[in-house]
């Protein structure tokens, strides 16, 4: 069967390269794909489906022609799952770069307009992808690299991301995933088109009902630096947690145990970082958008949060907002440091009860 294609190679020569990182992809969604919920897996097959033909935001999907592309495309997994992942082509490499050496691979491609990531989701669940190079920052002593359009890419394509390069962390940043984020949800946001949820305040504020792509480059420079400082907190509370925290996950014993252990250190983050800058920046916009993406597990462990958020549509100044996030952030370290005294006493096997800690009645911040 012939290997699906991915987007086009960035210039003369880089074809080889995007291949190489497409596959890669191929096969690891081939290995996991199946792990997601079965909704979750639509809907992230429907927009890859969208980004592989090259198909604006907006164009009406055929669902015959997605239909037939998802049989296709699992077709192609069935085939490729056994693969081994492949060395990057690279000029002065002999027999190719390992594609999780991140830092060999963008330093062979300075100069050329790419930027390249690699990394973990999830317990072996690697994703990789190729971008043109949006530009290059640094911020708290950590490299901040921005991709634009994606020439390679798996099915998850996580916005953001802290990477460790070694022993030194770096932020990366890919806006195309951003821009198709947003347009998910402006996209679910219009067949209800709910008055006064936090995505209305969102669309109100950007204006993406009046001209989605004229509001779209506003969104991402403003939304990008507040997915920024999420990782500059998740970089903060690594350097509180340790190591450890990532042996303690990896000792879980199920995927709800590690969506509790995940969004305990989101909440870190965010209650410690991003929320109280957005707010001392008066970033009113941002603070919306941060709350249309809180839901799930994070709105389970903190639900009262919404009323602080309530209180500061009402004209508190945000004062409400500031106590609980300072609470909340309190309330999670607590437990975070449970669970890793948890885990440093009985180690592998502390899975069980440490996984039984994060989804108690205790674990959720009451306000």
């Amino acid at each position: 069967m012939t290997a699906p294609a991915g987007a086009a190679p960035a210039g003369a020569g880089a074809g080889a390269l995007v291949k190489a990182v497409q596959d890669n992809c191929h096969i690891a969604d081939a290995r996991h794909a199946a792990d997601l919920p079965l909704c979750t897996y639509l809907l992230q097959m429907r927009e890859f489906y969208r980004w592989e033909q090259g198909l604006p935001f907006g164009a009406v999907l055929s669902r015959p022609d997605v239909g037939a592309w998802i049989a296709g495309r699992e077709a192609w997994w069935a085939d490729v799952e056994a693969h081994d992942y492949q060395r990057l082509p690279l000029d002065g490499v002999p027999g190719g770069c390992d594609p999780f050496d991140v830092r060999t691979v963008n330093d062979r491609l300075r100069g050329c307009g790419l930027l390249y990531g690699a990394g973990l989701v999830g317990p072996d669940r690697p994703v990789f992808f190729l971008a043109d190079l949006h530009g290059r920052t640094r911020r708290e002593g950590l490299d901040v690299d921005s991709g634009g359009r994606e020439r390679a890419r798996g099915l998850i394509a996580p916005p953001a991301a802290l990477g460790h390069d070694g022993a030194q962390p770096y932020i990366v940043l890919r806006r195309e995933s951003l821009a198709r984020w947003c347009w998910e949800k402006f996209e679910t946001f219009s067949l209800r088109r709910p008055e006064g949820s936090p995505f209305h305040a969102v669309v109100q504020a950007y204006g993406l009902d009046r001209d989605f792509e004229a509001a779209l480059p506003r969104w991402l420079d403003e939304q990008g630096e507040a997915v920024v400082l999420h990782e500059i907190g998740e970089h903060r509370v690594g350097l509180r947690l340790g190591p450890a925290w990532s042996d303690l996950r990896m000792a879980l014993p199920t995927r709800r145990g590690d969506l509790h252990a995940r969004a305990v250190r989101d909440h870190l983050a965010d209650l410690g970082t991003t929320l109280p800058t957005l707010l001392e920046r008066a970033a009113e916009p941002l603070v919306h958008v941060w709350f249309a993406g809180f839901d799930g597990v994070r709105e389970a462990l903190f639900p009262s949060l919404k009323t602080a958020y309530a209180d500061w549509r009402g004209g508190d100044g945000g004062q409400a907002l500031r106590h609980a996030a300072a609470r909340g952030a309190a309330h999670f370290m607590r437990l975070a440091e449970q669970a890793l005294a948890l885990h440093a006493e009985h180690g592998a096997d502390a899975g069980s009860a440490v996984e039984q800690l994060l989804t108690s009645p205790s674990a959720v911040c009451l306000g």
